[in-house]
C-alpha cells in the first residue's frame, strides 16, 4: 500500500533521539498501576513482543520492519498470506519456523490461534480487514492494523464493532495513520486546537500523484487475477480516494474533530485505459462537516500531472498551508523545529509502549473507520454523481465482497458511470 514518501527513511532516523524516546517510554512503566491485560495480550516492560504478520507483500514486510525497528525485545513467531509464495518468502526472511508459516485463505485464523502471538500486524489488501481485524480482537491479540479499514459499509461497521470488542477487552490498536504519531503533525495540530489560527474556516487536502502500479493479468483463476492486481478492483481496495487519499482526509477529520455530514464528488477513469479492473485515476470531493466547515479534497494518479500531496487548514486569525512542515502563520506563528523520526516506526514504538504499560491504553478503532468511511462516502457520490450524506453512508448494506473466499470467481464490475451508478 502506498504510504507517505516525505517524512526521512528509517536509515535517516535520528537514532540518538529515537532511543531516547523508546527509554522514556519503558521507564515510565514505573509508574503505571493496574493497567489492564488481558488473554495473551499481556506483556511487562521486558517481555517479548511476538509478532503474527498477516498479509506478507510490500507494505507487511515493511512493517514488520518498523516494528522491529521501533523497541527491544520483538520477534516475527508467524507469518500468513494467501499465496504460499509470499509467506515462505516473508518467513525466511524473518526467520520463521516451517510450522508457523501459513498460507491460503483461512491463514489468518493459524496465526490468530498461536497463542504465544501477542501481537498482530494486519497488512493484506484492505477487503479482507473487517474479517481479519476480527478475529484477531476475538484472539485476544493487541494489533497494528494498516489502513483503510474496509471497502463498503457492512465492512466498517463490523470494524467499528470488533473495535468496541476490543475496548472492552483492553486490548490495544493502532492503524496505519502514521501521520498521528509524526511531531510535526502533533504539535501544529495541538496548537490548531488550541485556537492558534482562530475558527477554521474551510480545509484542504490533496493526494494528486503519477500512475499506480498495474502488474498485469496474472494467475490460474479470476479471483487470484484479481487479488495480485488488488489496487484496481473497489472490493479488494476501495479505490485509491479510499486505499491512499484516506491519510490526507484523516488529517482534516482529526483537525475537525469528528467526520463530515455530507460530500459532493465527482472523478473518473481517463489515463488508465484498457488496464484491468474498474477503479478511476482522479476524484474532487468537497465535504461539509457540522459547523458549516467545507474540505476540498483531490487525489489523482497520471503520469504527466504536478504532484502535490499535503494538506491545509485556514483559519480566521492564521493559516497552516501544509501540515508536514509545521508552520503556521498568523496572529500566533509557529515552526516545528524538532527532531523527525520516521512515523511508521513510531507507530509501533506508541502500540507496544502502550502494550507494555509505559503509556495509556490506545484504540484508534473508531477513528480510522471513520476516516475510511469519510473516503467511502466521497467515492460513492463521484461513482454516483449525487450528494451523500453520511447517515445514509452508514446505512448502506451493498457488500463489495463475493460471498465465499476461495479460488475460483471473483467480482465482475463495470466502471462506474454516474447518473447509471446505483448504490443498494
Amino acid at each position: 500500500m502506498t504510504k507517505q514518501k516525505d517524512v526521512p527513511s528509517q536509515s535517516a532516523v535520528n537514532r540518538r533521539s529515537f532511543l531516547k524516546r523508546t527509554s522514556m517510554l519503558a521507564a515510565g512503566s514505573a509508574i503505571v498501576t493496574n493497567f489492564p491485560f488481558v488473554q495473551t495480550s499481556h506483556a511487562a516492560p521486558d517481555d517479548v513482543i511476538k509478532i503474527g504478520l498477516i498479509g506478507c507483500g510490500g507494505r507487511g514486510t515493511g512493517a514488520v520492519g518498523n516494528a522491529l525497528a521501533s523497541a527491544g525485545n520483538v520477534t516475527i513467531a508467524a507469518v500468513a498470506d494467501v499465496f504460499e509464495s509470499q509467506a515462505k518468502a516473508a518467513a525466511e526472511k524473518f526467520k520463521v519456523a516451517p510450522e508457523h508459516c501459513f498460507s491460503g485463505f483461512d491463514a489468518y485464523q493459524k496465526v490468530c490461534d498461536l497463542a504465544d502471538v501477542n501481537y498482530v500486524i494486519l497488512a493484506t489488501p484492505p477487503g479482507f480487514r473487517p474479517i481479519h481485524f476480527e478475529a484477531a480482537v476475538k484472539a485476544g491479540k493487541n494489533i497494528f492494523c494498516e489502513k483503510p479499514v474496509a471497502v463498503d459499509a457492512p465492512g466498517i461497521r463490523r470494524f467499528i464493532a470488533a473495535g468496541e470488542l476490543a475496548r472492552e477487552k483492553k486490548l490495544c490498536v493502532v492503524a496505519g495513520t502514521q501521520r498521528r504519531h509524526q511531531a510535526s503533525y502533533l504539535e501544529t495540530i495541538k496548537r490548531i486546537h488550541a485556537g492558534a489560527i482562530g475558527e477554521i474556516l474551510c480545509l484542504r487536502a490533496y493526494w494528486n500523484q503519477g500512475a499506480i502500479w498495474h502488474r498485469g493479468d496474472h494467475g490460474e483463476t479470476e479471483i487470484e487475477k484479481q487479488i495480485r492486481n488488488w489496487y484496481h478492483y473497489s472490493w479488494l481496495c476501495g479505490d485509491h480516494i479510499v486505499e491512499q487519499h484516506l491519510h490526507n482526509i484523516d488529517v482534516c477529520n482529526w483537525i475537525m474533530q469528528g467526520h463530515p455530514i455530507r460530500a459532493y464528488g465527482q472523478g473518473g477513469r481517463q489515463a488508465l485505459g484498457s488496464k484491468s479492473g474498474h477503479i478511476y485515476d482522479h476524484f474532487a470531493v468537497e465535504y461539509e462537516y457540522a459547523n458549516g466547515v467545507r474540505m476540498f479534497s483531490q487525489c489523482r494518479q497520471i503520469d504527466g500531472t504536478d504532484g502535490n500531496v499535503s494538506e491545509a487548514v485556514v483559519g480566521t486569525k492564521g493559516v497552516c498551508n501544509k501540515l508536514s512542515d509545521g508552520i503556521i502563520l498568523g496572529e500566533s506563528p509557529f515552526k516545528f523545529d524538532g527532531t523527525r523520526i520516521d512515523p511508521q516506526i513510531v507507530e509501533h514504538t506508541d502500540l507496544i509502549a502502550a502494550v507494555r504499560g509505559a503509556a495509556p491504553y490506545v484504540n484508534d478503532a473508531t477513528s480510522v473507520a471513520h476516516s475510511t468511511m469519510t473516503c467511502i462516502m466521497g467515492r460513492e457520490s463521484a461513482y454516483t454523481g449525487q450528494a451523500v450524506t453520511w447517515d445514509e453512508a452508514m446505512g448502506w448494506q451493498t457488500s463489495l465482497a463475493p460471498e465465499k473466499m476461495e479460488w475460483g470467481s471473483a467480482p465482475t464490475r463495470e466502471v462506474p458511470i454516474p447518473g447509471k451508478h446505483q448504490i443498494s
